[in-house]
């Protein structure tokens, strides 16, 4: 896989990360569950950046960047706060193995803010009530 694949597989999940995020929030009360929902807007707000920048990043390394499909298919039960956190976690885990991917196969700057962005996610996670990981990423490293 060159970078430029892995560059777009990424921005392909941060495309579906966003709509997820968005569906997410929508489902979620502000008033009823204002740390929920604050959680949830930060992690929009972080997948929406890195979305912008994985589209840069394509461009620069001679692509054009795939786009968003129409819709995804999402759980349509999810609506209590816990199934909602729990959504969320997973969709981080997901971006943190996209990510870990992505580090695999560039170097340099690419590298980096791929790390940097992984590092987030999985941080992320811990706030959305899930415990932590030995290797974040790579569950077949996990034997626990």
């Amino acid at each position: 896989m060159s970078v430029l694949d892995a560059l777009q597989a990424t921005l392909a999940d941060e495309h579906a990360a966003l709509y997820t995020y968005g569906v997410l929030g929508a489902r979620t009360s502000q008033a009823s569950s204002p740390a929920l929902f604050e959680t949830l807007t930060a992690g929009y707000r972080r997948h929406r950046a890195r979305r912008d920048q994985l589209q840069l990043m394509v461009r620069d390394a001679g692509g054009d960047p795939v786009a968003a499909e129409p819709a995804y298919d999402l759980d349509g039960s999810l609506l209590r706060p816990p199934q909602l956190e729990r959504a969320a976690a997973d969709l981080e885990a997901s971006s943190v193995e996209m990510l870990l991917a992505l580090v695999a196969q560039s170097t340099g700057a690419v590298r980096e803010w791929a790390l940097t962005e992984a590092t987030w996610s999985a941080v992320h996670r811990l706030r959305l009530g899930e415990v932590a990981e030995t290797w974040p990423g790579a569950p077949e490293l996990d034997r626990a």
